[in-house]
């Protein structure tokens, strides 16, 4: 980048640019997000029309490099059977592939330049450029926005958005993917709180899940904590205006940690922590964390790089884009509906998770919280898959309930459990066989016309998702259930593996679908009753796919049986 872009002046081209900025509006100009949802979602309200004079901070995606060969290399080094495998790259390595070329460099450059843009600001792999520019410069930037002030969600979140698509000069068509900071609003929490189950008598029940039930349930032992010798790292990511409280940490620990070593702090925040009442997700993720992968290192992001403007979790993309040392397992509670985003954006999402996976990042996002989903396309209801959780690129992890609540037996399905077929992305090789043998023996397969049965299948994994304690704002909270509760318990097993990995001198686990599928399942509870939850029609009458033998899309390969999965997983 530029001295003069970094520091917002403008050059001698502005005039010949503002020339090329006039194309906008005319017939030379495209808008890459055709297919961009632009609908309020439930709960958020325009307040009108935005200041022109307000400043923001737009994202600009640009094109990147080589993209064929960064997907071969996250298959080597993510494949057992490759003599690159756990051969990860570096940040710098990565830079060097998909670092965008120097003309889109320089057109982009000079085109926000023209516009002028200000306190631009790129990262190491330079395909992100975040700027600032006023209501005013955006809109005759990207013609046809027109940016409106939002408020909505249960923190009375506020959002500048434009309702309307805009376009770009289609000398740009080759350089820019898409903008950010236009039509995504900040996610919604999905998770609940259910009512207690009432059963006769306590004798030898448990009264929900804390720590020492997960530990009991996936036979983890006093010992299995981290060493404090290594370097291993986990984090967590937090999008929804929430923020947990060292506090609330401490006094989970205090009442559920006695019966193993743990730390009581987060070793680092990035982001902004503000002071105020804790919301129960952020809570929830930190004290599973760092109870499941107790006593390792553990980071938060919390509403990375927030301001109205700005989508909190492509920001959080960039931030991992910009910092050569990071955790090793990240764990995201975090999705929206795959039709209601772009294709040019989901894609290009796709493409960082990529990157992240030839890094040796294991990314792990819950699978959500609506079962298959459903929606109506032409008059006809089919289910609904959600994204980042239908990426190829990630492990999703799904839900599970006891089969005795209050014992600390089998698991059955949480009908929750998010899962299903993506309409986005194919079926990667890596679970093909899988998928096959599930959709051939599977006795109760929804209608062919509701899924696509050769896109991308999820959940990978599953946890239980029902029932926890969690302590928010210094008081105890029982119930608390969702997908969001059993993605950090998973990311907490996964880091105890990556301590035995790296204290016998091996890499992390990196991207974990690949030898999870090999494995068929083992180390592993294989869950096979239950079915989730879909389409409240007479044709499916509300059941979407059903657990078996093997892999499915509802739970996956299964729950962690953790001595089973470090047996398999602890060598290369």
């Amino acid at each position: 980048m530029t001295a003069e872009l970094q520091k917002g002046r403008m050059g001698p081209q502005v005039c010949l640019l503002g020339l090329l900025a006039l194309f906008v509006a005319g017939k030379c100009s495209y808008n890459p997000e055709p297919d961009q949802q632009r609908t309020l979602p439930p709960g958020w309200v325009s307040l009108g029309r935005a200041d022109p004079e307000e400043e923001l901070s737009l994202t600009f995606a640009l094109r990147q490099q080589n993209l064929d060969r960064l997907s071969k290399l996250v298959q080597a080094v993510s494949d057992p059977g490759s003599p690159l495998y756990g051969k990860y790259l570096t940040l710098e390595d990565v830079a060097e592939l998909v670092r965008p070329s120097p003309l889109t460099l320089h057109t982009v450059q000079k085109w926000l330049l023209a516009a002028g843009a200000r306190n631009c600001q790129s990262v190491t792999t330079q395909d992100f450029l975040t700027c600032w520019l006023s209501v005013r410069q955006a809109e005759l930037l990207l013609s046809g926005a027109e940016f409106h002030r939002y408020v909505g969600g249960p923190a009375e979140t506020h959002a500048v958005r434009s309702p309307h698509p805009y376009q770009l000069p289609k000398a740009l068509v080759s350089h820019v993917d898409f903008v950010g900071g236009l039509h995504r609003f900040p996610p919604t929490s999905t998770l609940r709180q259910r009512s207690e189950p009432q059963v006769p008598g306590t004798v030898g029940l448990h009264l929900g899940v804390t720590p020492s039930v997960i530990r009991e349930r996936y036979n983890l032992t006093a010992q299995d904590v981290g060493s404090g010798t290594t370097n291993n790292s986990q984090a967590c990511a937090q999008f929804l205006e929430q923020y947990f409280h060292d506090s609330d940490l401490a006094e989970f620990m205090h009442l559920f940690g006695g019966n193993f070593a743990h730390q009581v702090s987060v070793a680092r925040v990035v982001g902004q922590q503000r002071r105020g009442r804790a919301g129960i997700e952020a809570s929830l993720d930190v004290e599973y964390l760092m109870s499941a992968g107790a006593n390792i290192s553990t980071w938060v992001y919390s509403n990375p790089g927030r301001h109205e403007s700005q989508e909190p979790f492509l920001q959080w993309l960039l931030l991992l884009s910009n910092e050569s040392a990071l955790p090793y397992v990240h764990t995201v509670s975090y999705g929206d509906d795959e039709d209601s985003l772009s294709s040019a954006y989901i894609q290009r999402v796709n493409t960082e998770f990529m990157k992240a996976a030839a890094r040796g990042l294991t990314l792990l996002f819950a699978s959500g919280d609506s079962g298959a989903g459903c929606w109506s396309v032409s008059g006809r209801h089919q289910f609904r898959p959600s994204f980042p959780a239908s990426s190829p690129y990630v492990t999703t992890v799904g839900g599970t309930s006891f089969q005795n609540p209050f014992r600390v037996t089998n698991e059955i399905v949480d009908y929750i459990s998010g899962g299903g077929f993506s309409n986005v992305f194919p079926q990667p090789s890596y679970q093909e066989e899988a998928v096959a043998r599930y959709l051939s023996s599977s006795p109760h397969l929804p209608p062919s016309s509701y899924f696509n049965v050769s896109g991308r299948a999820y959940p990978d994994v599953a946890a239980l998702s029902d029932g926890y304690w969690v302590v928010s704002n210094h008081v105890p909270i029982p119930w608390v259930s969702g997908t969001s509760a059993s993605t950090p318990v998973f990311g907490g097993i996964l880091s105890l593996i990556n301590e035995h990995r790296l204290l016998r001198g091996h890499p992390a686990l990196g991207f974990l679908n690949p030898r999870l599928y090999q494995q068929r399942g083992t180390g592993l509870f294989d869950v096979t009753h239950g079915c989730h939850a879909s389409c409240l029609n007479e044709e499916v009458e509300g059941q979407g796919f059903c657990s078996g033998p093997g892999w499915d899309p509802v739970t996956g390969w299964g729950t962690p049986n953790f001595p089973a999965l470090l047996k398999i997983l602890i060598d290369p």
